[in-house]
């Protein structure tokens, strides 16, 4: 009996030990992975200390390391011309082999709900039928896409307070019959473009969570190296800090809910049921949590850039601040990912009916807050309120979001013809008498009014422009004319106003019928001249 016992306690010494002494892979290298194509990729993971490894790729390419103290490792591995496939084998204790390796273009997806819902989301019936043709659209895409060099990755939605994930459970998948019910649709319609101009393989790192503000995207260190957004992160964490202490104490009840949900029950248990207070532990609104629980893991992954598409939930909640804090992101990430200045390309939001006036003047204030951070190198923005859909939030049309998006990449990142990356950019503007002259870059080849339906081109159209407005010095907007009058400028007035001192376009949630395009066929951002 005694020498059993005397083996138990070895063992519970010993399988410890062997378990820490296999070697770990964060989960993007794993089977059917893309690594970003002839460059230099960092590889890491998990050993025990002092161990040393080994990697060593198909295509020629090998790297050794000692690990860490705290059983750390990484390596640099040189990246081959596209194709494929390849194998990775990495070796230690254990080996491991990476299958199905593909060298190409690897591109982050981040964002809320517009680029977190993937295909499957977009193939029920549209809430208006004027928009069904773009669900049968994306019907016959899921139903026919078989594309295997077009692969996919998601972290799982995760909220970390305090601690930097390092590794999430996730998975490749191809965009064919098994794998494109979970791409995100953004992201597989922005890679469809880049397959089709490119032909080489793309890869798509997804880390996006429906409903979540831009705060829980920006990380600790970025919030306390700003001056202003320090404040607000300090404030937030000892509030934050205090609800988890009165949470955690053995008395604690949600009084608030109990109430509600007794009145709830009084009531038939109609409409939705009231929802229990989230431990800030939990909370996916809470600064730095997302950027801890879901991109930390896949930093330093090397990426070619990143499209974002978040801003909905902002609308009324710090929306005079966007900028700052978007611009704080990037700059914060690009300094993370060490890889210098990488493309960042977003999306101004799509028109949708909110819920009162604050969300209406909020969307608008987001999209101009998104127009003016484009202050910032190797960085673009997609325009889309033309193809939003007034009765949801979530709009079918991201074959068109995608497109857009991808323009940019083309031209500046691929170096690819296109006839133009953007539509017309408020530049400046110049008072005279009681007009205003506004001028506009990415005009291409020049200003029209124009009309888009469903995928269908923009086509140019006989109107006057719409949903200009302007300021008078007693700051009343109104409602104002305008005509173009060059390549590049519009001249806008109201007759009631002798002194203009602003003007601002399409300045809604739902600017239905903005008509502003190049002759390109891309409509006009939101803006406004205000300081």
């Amino acid at each position: 009996m005694r020498f059993y016992n005397k083996l138990i306690v070895i063992l519970l010494f010993v399988l410890p030990q062997s378990i820490l002494a296999n070697i770990s892979l964060n989960s993007l290298f794993s089977d059917h992975m893309v690594v970003q194509r002839e460059t230099e990729i960092p590889i890491w993971g998990w050993a025990d200390a002092n161990e040393k490894i080994s990697v060593e790729a198909s295509w020629g390419a090998k790297a050794q390391v000692v690990t860490n103290a705290n059983g750390t490792w990484r390596v640099n591995l040189k990246t081959p011309k596209a194709g494929g496939p390849f194998t990775i084998t990495v070796s230690g204790k254990n080996t491991i082999v990476i299958n199905d390796v593909l060298s190409g273009e690897v591109w982050l997806c981040t964002g809320q709900s517009n680029m977190d819902f993937s295909m499957e989301k977009f193939l029920n019936n549209s809430r208006d039928p004027k928009h069904q043709p773009l669900v049968e659209y994306i019907r016959k895409e899921v139903a026919t896409v078989n594309d295997d060099w077009l692969r996919h990755i998601e972290v799982p939605q995760t909220t970390s307070l305090n601690e930097k994930k390092k590794n999430f459970d996730g998975n490749w998948v191809s965009a064919n019959a098994k794998g494109i019910r979970k791409i995100t649709a953004t992201g597989y319609f922005f890679a469809k473009e880049l397959r089709k101009e490119l032909n080489v393989p793309i890869g798509l790192v997804e880390c996006s969570w429906g409903g979540t503000r831009i705060e829980p995207w920006i990380s600790e260190e970025a919030y306390l190296e700003n001056e202003n957004l320090k404040d607000f992160f300090e404030a937030n964490r000892k509030e934050v800090n205090e609800v988890i202490k009165k949470m955690d104490a053995d008395d604690y009840k949600d009084t608030i809910f109990e109430r509600k949900l007794s009145t709830w029950k009084k009531n038939g248990s109609k409409r939705r049921k009231p929802r229990a207070f989230v431990n800030p532990r939990e909370s996916n609104k809470i600064p730095t949590t997302l950027y801890n629980g879901m991109l930390s893991a896949v930093i330093p992954y090397k990426i070619k850039g990143a499209i974002w598409y978040q801003g909905e939930s902002n609308a009324v909640y710090r929306q005079n601040e966007y900028e700052e804090s978007f611009t704080t992101m990037i700059e914060s990430w690009r300094a993370d990912w060490s890889q210098g200045d990488f493309s960042f390309y977003w999306a101004q939001l799509a028109a949708c009916n909110r819920a009162n006036d604050d969300a209406d003047k909020g969307w608008a204030t987001v999209n101009n807050e998104l127009r003016k951070t484009l202050k910032l190198p190797n960085t673009g923005m997609a325009v889309l309120y033309d193809i939003g859909e007034p009765k949801d939030v979530h709009p079918h049309n991201k074959m068109d979001a995608g497109k857009r998006l991808a323009l940019w990449a083309l031209d500046r990142d691929y170096h690819k013809k296109v006839s133009a990356v953007s539509g017309p950019l408020f530049k400046s503007f110049k008072i005279k008498k009681n007009k205003i002259k506004i001028s506009f870059t990415n005009t291409g080849s020049g200003l029209m009014v124009g009309s888009k339906h469903l995928l269908d081109d923009t086509i140019e159209i006989n109107e006057s422009l719409k949903w200009f407005e302007i300021e008078g010095e007693d700051g009343v907007w109104e409602k104002a004319e305008a005509k173009i009058i060059s390549k590049s400028k519009i001249e806008v007035w109201n007759s009631s106003i002798s002194k203009p001192i602003n003007v601002r376009y399409a300045w809604s949630e739902n600017p239905e019928g903005a008509n502003l395009y190049n002759k390109e066929g891309l409509p006009a951002a939101v803006f406004s001249t205000e300081k």
